[in-house]
């Protein structure tokens, strides 16, 4: 059945302990729909362990995605950490698979002084390659570069739905905060309107029915994004944000980034069902 999940990026603060079936079994206790499993500083879980994890996520009904390894830029001058990003995507998607998660999200590069136009080439044939391998390893995944927050760093809402058009295997994960941030606008409900109309027209219904979505609270400046914030330290509009998902009926999983991850992941569900 179609439906918009919530949840928290890792294990909620106030699980039992750190691990991975535990954030699930709190994510359950809570209320909560989804959990994103943070891989960031590096893809340290075994296959045993994600099997442990899907049998977990399969038992309480929660919906996982993946995080990558936050050290990944498929445009780095050094074509030895262009290889070493490549294999994080594919290790992180392999163990992901395991368990169930459907999308794997990552920060794909930075401009690093070179054209916009050729790291968008850049990042396109890698993602190509690495979408083409993994369905060759019988791996199903949703490959999600995620929009990202400094004006420094590739991941635009423009460029991530011109590459998600042009790759199969490919949908943006699209984190709301980084692209208010990034643009010092996007926070007023007609601005999320022709976001999501700007979605259905470059890539079709079906990414309205699968969407991948981050949110917090986020701190910023000119350059773009300083730090994650709670939802109400911010000026984040997250509830004109929900009216609009509720208006497009749109279906997938949130995120929330907040510090206090399952107290904002709680507020933003119970907003989001009063709507419906």
């Amino acid at each position: 059945m179609k439906k918009l999940f919530f949840g928290t990026a890792g294990t909620p603060v106030s699980s039992k302990a750190r691990s991975t079936v535990s954030g699930i079994e709190r994510s359950r206790e809570l209320g909560l729909g989804c959990m994103e499993v943070e891989f960031v500083r590096g893809v340290k879980m075994g296959e045993a362990t994600a099997m442990a994890v899907k049998e977990a996520a399969e038992r309480h009904g929660i919906k996982l995605s993946v995080h990558a390894p936050y050290y990944i830029n498929l445009n780095s001058p050094d074509p030895e950490k262009t290889r070493a990003s490549i294999e994080r995507i594919k290790k992180s998607a392999r163990i992901g698979s395991i368990f169930g998660a459907h999308g794997i999200v990552f920060h794909p590069a930075f401009y690093m002084k070179s054209q916009k136009s050729t790291v968008y080439e850049g990042v396109k044939n890698a993602l190509q390659h690495i979408a083409v391998e993994l369905r060759s390893e019988g791996v199903v995944v949703v490959l999600r570069p995620e929009t990202t927050g400094k004006r420094t760093q590739f991941g635009s809402l423009d460029e991530l739905l011109s590459l998600s058009a042009e790759v199969e295997g490919v949908l943006p994960c699209f984190d709301f905060s980084h692209i208010h941030a990034r643009e010092g606008r996007y926070n007023t409900g007609q601005e999320f309107y022709e976001i999501l109309e700007k979605v259905e027209e470059q890539l079709g219904r079906t990414a309205l029915d699968d969407m991948h979505i981050h949110l917090s609270g986020i701190e910023y400046t000119r350059k773009g994004e300083k730090k994650h914030l709670n939802l109400d330290d911010s000026d984040m509009n997250y509830a004109g944000l929900l009216k609009t998902f509720s208006d497009f009926n749109i279906n997938g999983l949130v995120i929330c980034e907040s510090p206090n991850l399952e107290d904002d992941a709680m507020r933003l569900q119970n907003n989001y069902i009063q709507r419906q």
